[in-house]
C-alpha cells in the first residue's frame, strides 16, 4: 500500500510540474505576441513562436497555442494555408467549445477562398457564445464582402453582410476586444466597396487604363494585393500586355502565395509566353500540388517542364504519378513514353505508346503516336517491317498527314526501294504542296535514279517554298557539280548554303570540291579545313574523306 501511494503521489507532482511549465510558456508567448503586434519586432515574433512551441511540448492540449502559433508561422512564411487551417482544426478538436479557435480557422479558410467552410465555423462560434459574438459577427460580415468580391454580388450575401455588420456592432459593448477590430474592418470594407464599384464601372465602360490606376490605388490603400493586382492582371491579358499581366499576378501572390487561381494563371502565361522561364512555372505547379496532391494534370504539366529542362528521369517520375491518378489516360501514356525515350528506356516506352494507340482518343492524334512508335522500331530496333506497318496505320488513321508519307519515303530510300520512296514523297506533296522537305527528299531519290532534270525541278520547288532551306541549296549544288559540271552555278549554290548556315560542314566540303575542280587549291584547302573543324561537332561526314581530299591537293 505504501509503495503504491508513493508512486501515485510522484505521478501527480510530475503532471503538476508539466502543466505549470506549459502555463508559464503560454504567458511568455502571449506577452511576446502582443509586443510583436504593437511594435512589429522580429525578435518578439521569434520569441512568441518559440514559447508557443514549448507550451505545446509540455501540454499538447492547449488549443490557444495552436491557432495563435498558426498565425505567427503564416506571418513568417513558414507554413502554407493548408497547414495553417490544419493547425486551427487541431485547436478545434482539442477544444470544440472554443469560439476563438473557430474564428482563427475561418480566417484562414476565407483566405483559401473556402467560404462555405469559413461561414460554418463563424456561425458555430456565434452559437457557442451569443452574448460575446461581436468579433464572430463582424468577421462573418467581412467574409461575405470578400466572397462578393471574388464571385458575383448577390442580394443574399449582401443582406447577410449588412445583418452581421449591424448585429456585430450592437454586440460590441459586450465584447470589448472587438472595438479595435470593428474600426479596422469597417474602414477597410467601405474602402473595398468603393474601389470595387469604381473599378468595375471603369472596366465596363472599357476605360482600362483608368481602371488599372483605380485598382493600383486600392491595393496600396487597402493592402489587398491579392484582389486588385489580380484584376489588373486580367485587364492586361485583355489588352494583350502579357508581361505586365504576369507581373501583376505575381504581385497578387505576395499576399497569398497559395491562391490556386493565381498560381494557374502565372503558370499558364509562363508556359505559353515565357518558355525559357521554366523555374517560375515549376514553382507554381509545386505549390499547386500542396493544395491538390491528387490532381493528375499538375503532374502532367510538371513532366513537360522537366523535359524542357532536359531532366528526363524527373519527367518520367512526374508522368508516372499522373498515371497513378488516371491510369486510363492515353495522353499521359504518350507523354510518359516520350520521356522514357529521352531516358533511353525504349522497351517500356513502346508499351506506353501501344497503350495510347489502343485507346485512340482521336484518329489524327493517334496517327502521330504511330509515327513516334515507328521511329523507335526503325532507329532503335532496326525492325523496318514493323516501322512500315505503323506508318501505314498512321496513314489510314489520318489520310491528310503528309509527314507519315515523308517518313515512309525515308524508310524506302534507306532500303534502296527508290520507286516506292519517290511515290511516298509525291503523296506527301499532293497532300501538302508547301512541304519543302518532301520536295527536297523526292529530288534526292530522283537524282539517285538519274532523273537529273526532274531532280533539279524538285530542288527549285523546295527553294521556292523555303528560300532559306540551306540543305536544298547544297543538294542542288551537288547536281550542278557532279551531274552537269556547271562549276559556276554549283559554287554559287554552295556559298548560298554556307551564308544561310555557316556551320554547315557538308556545304564547306562541297565548296572545296568546286574550288579544287577550278584549280584554286589554296582556297579549296581552306574550305576542306573548315569542313574538318565543323565536322568534329556536326559529324555530317567521314573525317577521313575530308583529309583525303586535303592530301590530294598537294600530291605531286
Amino acid at each position: 500500500m505504501f509503495e503504491e501511494a508513493t508512486n501515485n503521489t510522484f505521478e501527480t507532482e510530475e503532471k503538476f510540474d508539466f502543466d505549470s511549465m506549459a502555463h508559464d510558456y503560454m504567458e511568455f508567448a502571449r506577452k511576446y505576441h502582443e509586443q510583436y503586434l504593437i511594435k512589429g519586432k522580429k525578435s518578439d515574433l521569434e520569441n512568441a513562436v518559440e514559447n508557443y512551441i514549448d507550451a505545446i511540448k509540455f501540454n499538447p492540449n492547449i488549443a490557444e497555442a495552436y491557432y495563435r502559433l498558426a498565425t505567427l508561422l503564416w506571418d513568417k512564411g513558414e507554413i502554407n494555408l493548408a497547414s495553417a487551417i490544419e493547425q486551427c482544426k487541431s485547436a478545434i478538436n482539442i477544444s470544440p467549445d472554443n469560439p476563438n479557435a473557430r474564428i482563427y480557422a475561418a480566417y484562414f479558410l476565407e483566405m483559401a477562398k473556402k467560404y462555405d467552410e469559413a461561414e460554418k465555423e463563424l456561425k458555430e462560434a456565434i452559437k457557442l457564445n451569443p452574448l460575446k459574438s461581436a468579433r464572430s459577427r463582424l468577421s462573418l460580415a467581412s467574409m461575405y464582402i470578400d466572397k462578393m468580391h471574388d464571385t458575383n454580388i448577390n442580394a443574399k450575401d449582401f443582406s447577410q453582410s449588412l445583418y452581421y455588420m449591424l448585429s456585430g456592432s450592437l454586440s460590441i459593448p459586450l465584447d470589448s476586444p472587438s472595438i479595435k477590430m470593428l474600426y479596422k474592418n469597417l474602414s477597410k470594407n467601405l474602402s473595398l466597396i468603393f474601389y470595387d464599384v469604381v473599378g468595375k464601372v471603369l472596366e465596363k465602360t472599357k476605360h482600362y487604363s483608368m481602371a488599372i490606376k483605380a485598382y493600383d490605388t486600392a491595393a496600396n490603400k487597402t493592402g489587398r494585393n491579392e484582389i486588385y493586382y489580380q484584376r489588373i492582371g486580367d485587364i492586361n491579358v485583355k489588352e494583350e500586355d502579357i508581361a505586365t499581366a504576369r507581373n501583376a499576378y505575381i504581385k497578387a501572390l505576395e499576399n497569398n502565395p497559395y491562391n490556386k487561381e493565381l498560381l494557374f494563371k502565372v503558370a499558364t502565361l509562363t508556359q505559353v509566353y515565357f518558355e525559357d522561364d521554366i523555374d517560375t512555372a515549376l514553382d507554381c505547379y509545386t505549390k499547386l500540388l500542396e493544395l491538390e496532391e491528387n490532381n493528375a494534370n499538375i503532374y502532367y504539366e510538371l513532366g513537360h517542364l522537366y523535359l524542357k529542362k532536359d531532366e528526363a528521369l524527373n519527367a518520367v517520375n512526374a508522368f508516372k504519378l499522373a498515371l497513378d491518378k488516371d491510369i486510363e489516360n492515353p495522353f499521359y501514356h504518350n507523354a510518359l513514353a516520350y520521356a522514357l525515350v529521352r531516358a533511353d528506356q525504349y522497351d517500356e516506352a513502346c508499351e506506353h505508346y501501344k497503350f495510347a494507340i489502343d485507346r485512340n482518343p482521336s484518329p489524327e492524334w493517334t496517327a502521330i503516336v504511330c509515327q513516334a512508335l515507328s521511329s523507335i522500331y526503325r532507329n532503335v530496333y532496326d525492325d523496318i517491317d514493323t516501322a512500315i506497318e505503323l506508318l501505314k496505320n498512321a496513314i489510314i488513321l489520318d489520310e491528310t498527314n503528309d509527314e507519315s508519307f515523308v517518313e515512309l519515303g525515308d524508310i524506302y530510300n534507306e532500303t534502296e526501294d527508290l520507286d516506292s520512296a519517290i511515290k511516298a514523297y509525291c503523296e506527301a506533296i499532293k497532300l501538302n504542296p508547301k512541304n519543302a522537305v518532301a520536295y527536297n527528299k523526292c529530288a534526292m531519290a530522283l537524282w539517285q535514279k538519274d532523273y537529273i532534270e526532274e531532280a533539279i525541278i524538285a530542288y527549285h520547288k523546295a527553294i521556292g517554298i523555303n528560300p532559306e532551306y540551306e540543305v536544298a541549296y547544297n543538294n542542288l549544288g551537288v547536281i550542278y557539280l557532279d551531274g552537269i559540271r556547271n562549276l559556276k552555278e554549283a559554287k554559287k549554290l554552295f556559298e548560298t548554303a554556307i551564308s544561310l548556315n555557316p556551320t554547315y560542314a557538308m556545304a564547306h566540303f562541297n565548296l572545296g570540291r568546286v574550288l579544287q575542280a577550278k584549280g584554286q587549291n589554296i582556297e579549296a584547302a581552306k574550305s576542306y579545313q573548315k569542313a574538318l573543324e565543323l565536322n568534329e561537332i556536326e559529324k555530317e561526314l567521314d573525317s577521313e574523306d575530308i583529309r583525303r581530299k586535303l592530301f590530294e591537293l598537294f600530291e605531286v
